[in-house]
């Protein structure tokens, strides 16, 4: 399979005139007409993920989030003057690892929709986005729980599924009726989840003034961590490339905090 026909492929999974305009999805850098070696599949588009993928003996370097949004002004090796970005992308062509990423085209497939509640047992009946209309494609999910399901006993189910502490607005014991998933941040899609009738949001990350006025308006959040959020994510991509074909060696890269840590009092 050359890297054109997997890029095909995972687009006619998840088209690239779903994602948002702003966004930057499909082959950032690489030789689309070289065969697939091998895929690393991984949360983030970063230098030390594609330099795991070539160890890992991968020409392909599979994402959720683009290597860049908007590109910088040069692609050099690390340097306090450039956006990581730039190191990334300098690292692809240095060691011939393409990259590929589905970013909210991926957001916007049935598989995200269903993914993030039945993590925690529950069903999406409808998108966040296209709440009224459930067959139509849309970001983030909507889910009915039982009436007996309260906020701790979600968070807590949050725990186990996500890998996290998350934090919790709201009354522990107060019992959801609805509840609404939206991986990443949040941003104003909490508007989206009161308009819905949600009773609680669980969600990547999201303002504390935002989170502090939805829980007066009515809307509990639950905050997992943005990476923790998406992380299921990079299984969906894995069974993607089996869906288009894809047979060779599969790499994952499963860090919750690449980025950052815990201090030694948290982590206890």
């Amino acid at each position: 399979m050359l890297i054109s026909e997997l890029l095909e492929g995972l687009l006619g999974l998840f088209p690239a005139d779903t994602a948002e305009p702003w966004d930057h999805v499909g082959l950032s850098v690489g030789r689309p007409d070289d065969e697939v070696r091998g895929v690393t599949v991984a949360l983030d588009a970063s230098e030390a993920n594609v330099r795991r993928a070539a160890a890992d003996g991968s020409n392909v370097l599979l994402t959720h989030h683009p290597v860049y949004i908007k590109a910088p002004q040069a692609f050099v090796p690390v340097s306090p003057a450039y956006p990581s970005s730039a190191a990334a992308v300098f690292a692809a062509v240095e060691c011939g690892v393409s990259i590929i990423s589905l970013h909210t085209n991926l957001d916007r497939s049935l598989e995200v929709r269903e993914l993030l509640p039945s993590l925690v047992d529950l069903t999406a009946a409808t998108s966040l986005e296209c709440a009224s209309n459930p067959e139509a494609l849309g970001l983030g999910s909507l889910a009915n729980a039982s009436s007996n399901l309260t906020l701790e006993q979600l968070a807590s189910r949050c725990v186990v599924a996500f890998g996290c502490s998350p934090r919790v607005w709201g009354d522990p014991d107060r019992t959801l009726g609805r509840v609404a998933f939206l991986g990443g941040s949040m941003g104003d899609f909490g508007e989206l989840a009161l308009a819905c009738g949600a009773d609680a949001i669980v969600t990547g990350e999201g303002g504390y003034h935002v989170c502090q006025d939805l829980l007066v308006r009515g809307c509990s959040v639950i905050l997992l961590g943005h990476d923790r959020s998406e992380e299921p994510f990079v299984d969906i991509l894995v069974d993607a490339l089996a869906r288009v074909g894809f047979s060779g060696p599969i790499a994952t890269i499963k860090n919750p905090h690449q980025w950052w840590t815990y201090t030694k009092g948290e982590r206890a």
